[in-house]
């Protein structure tokens, strides 16, 4: 039987992607919790344990490190959280009190609230510079896009017809996005609950809708009475 020789103590493995994934873990942490911009990147080399030449060869500045954090870690968490669950659900509503109701439970349990990953990086880099700003602002709009398209998909079910689904979706983001702001600053996620019976209460009644689809469907005025 050979004896495979182990690695010397100290000696670095070649794994350029396991390299890779362990400097967006400790990136996308470390955005979350002290910022981009408090961040710096020897802190950044120091806690993924890598060297300068290592993290460059990967992410040649600090701020292609914190694109790729939005594009690959933010916009997948976004995915994860809101997108999937949304289009799973039996109506876009009940999508949305399941989210908000998951996560409220989750921060409840988990004892802390740092925020939507989403909205504390554009909080901090929207005005700073236009391609952080694209980049979040593409995840924003992917995010409403769903929650619109969803609610499309079960008006053409003939459900919620008195909703316009653009307004829906934009509401639902923000109140949201708002929520974890102020559930952050407070730490107590029950703003997210609050908020949820607010959008609730937005919804229309049968009637209501019944009445905005014969608006819809109407192509010509009543005609005046004498």
């Amino acid at each position: 039987m050979t004896v495979q020789p182990k690695p010397r103590p100290g000696k670095r493995i070649n794994d350029p992607e396991g390299m890779r994934k362990k400097v967006l873990d400790v990136a996308e942490d470390a955005f979350q919790a002290r910022g981009y911009h408090a961040s710096s990147i020897g802190d950044l080399m120091a806690a993924a344990d890598v060297s300068g030449g290592a993290l460059h060869h990967h992410f040649p500045t600090k701020k292609a490190l914190a694109l790729a954090v939005i594009d690959e870690r933010v916009a997948a968490a976004v995915e994860e959280t809101w997108i999937a669950p949304v289009l799973a659900a039996a109506s876009a509503r009940e999508g949305v009190r399941s989210v908000f109701e998951a996560v409220a439970a989750e921060l409840e349990q988990q004892g802390f609230v740092r925020g939507c990953p989403l909205n504390n990086l554009a909080h901090e880099l929207s005005l700073a510079d236009p391609d952080f700003r694209t980049a979040l602002a593409g995840i924003f709009a992917g995010w409403r896009r769903a929650i619109a398209d969803k609610l499309r998909a079960d008006q053409q079910a003939g459900k919620d017809e008195g909703t316009d689904p653009e307004r829906f979706a934009a509401l639902t983001v923000a109140a949201y996005s708002g929520a974890m702001s102020m559930a952050k600053t407070a730490q107590d996620a029950g703003v997210l609950r609050d908020c949820l019976a607010g959008l609730e209460r937005s919804a229309p009644s049968p009637s209501q809708g019944g009445l905005a689809a014969r608006r819809r469907n109407r192509i010509l005025p009543r005609p005046r009475t004498p």
